[in-house]
């Protein structure tokens, strides 16, 4: 199965993305990608030591494209790179059941969107969403239009996660336009940090009118927040009102799977 998880800035992307990997893992191989540029998500893990991500590694992109990243316009590179050995190769071993890949991103000066980099990345990203077989869950940046048309088909599901604001509904609005451009069949929609009732049943109101579904809704919960100042992954904290709320979520994603 693969879970793509994406949605405005500072909604709790991560967090979901990081606890249902902690959670699918405990029975199924799961492999988690960061494919935000503040790149997260191995912190959100627990894992703090500096990881180098795959888009700066320049050698490797040379080897693998024929070209320096960041090379001048006109330069031949290949466009289908040698890539299916890398997700292993590269992936930083968290459990027995779960492997995290580090994509990192392209600098938009100067380098533009067909370059060595990036067109490692996109392979990259299709090979993890065509061709593995483990359940694959993409912590994704807001635009997704890198995705790619044939790879986004192959998401058997996107989550768009959604704080109690018009401005995360409108994001939502905005990504979902996007996603069915793309070829994206199934999109659905997470609340988090809703405070109480109302503003769970204000932001459901709103996903709805939009034509978004509800597939989940985690309480605001200072456990998250104790959670990041400890440099821990929320799976640590069984008592936790959010934690116990996304198991619910991943439960949820697995029946829908079914």
């Amino acid at each position: 199965m693969k879970i793509a998880i994406t949605g405005k800035g500072g909604v709790g992307k991560t967090t979901l993305s990081s606890t249902l990997s902690c959670i699918f893992s405990q029975t199924y191989k799961v492999f988690a990608i960061d494919a935000d540029p503040d790149m997260n998500l191995a912190s959100s893990l627990g894992i703090h030591e500096p990881i180098t991500p795959i888009s700066k590694m320049r050698n490797l992109i040379k080897d693998r494209t024929g070209a320096e990243p960041g090379s001048s316009f006109g330069e031949v590179f290949k466009m289908n790179p040698k890539i299916n050995d890398l997700p292993d190769s590269l992936s930083i071993k968290y459990n027995d059941n779960l492997k995290i890949l580090v994509m990192g991103t392209v600098d938009k000066g100067g380098e533009g969107c067909v370059c060595p980099a990036s067109v490692l990345l996109k392979a990259l990203m299709r090979h993890m969403i065509l061709k593995k077989d483990e359940i694959v869950v993409l912590d994704m940046e807001a635009g997704i239009e890198h995705l790619g048309r044939r790879t986004s088909e192959s998401v058997d599901l996107m989550i768009v996660v959604v704080e109690p604001s018009l401005k995360s509904v409108e994001t939502a609005k905005r990504i979902k336009t996007l996603a069915t451009d793309i070829g994206v069949k199934n999109i659905t929609a997470v609340i988090n940090k809703a405070s109480d009732r109302l503003e769970e049943s204000f932001t459901q109101s709103k996903l709805n009118e939009e034509g978004i579904n509800v597939i989940g809704c985690i309480p605001r919960d200072k456990t998250v927040i104790i959670a990041d100042m400890e440099g821990k992954p929320l799976i640590n904290y069984p008592e936790s009102a959010a934690l116990k709320s996304i198991e619910n979520i991943a439960e949820n994603i697995l029946n829908f799977k079914q």
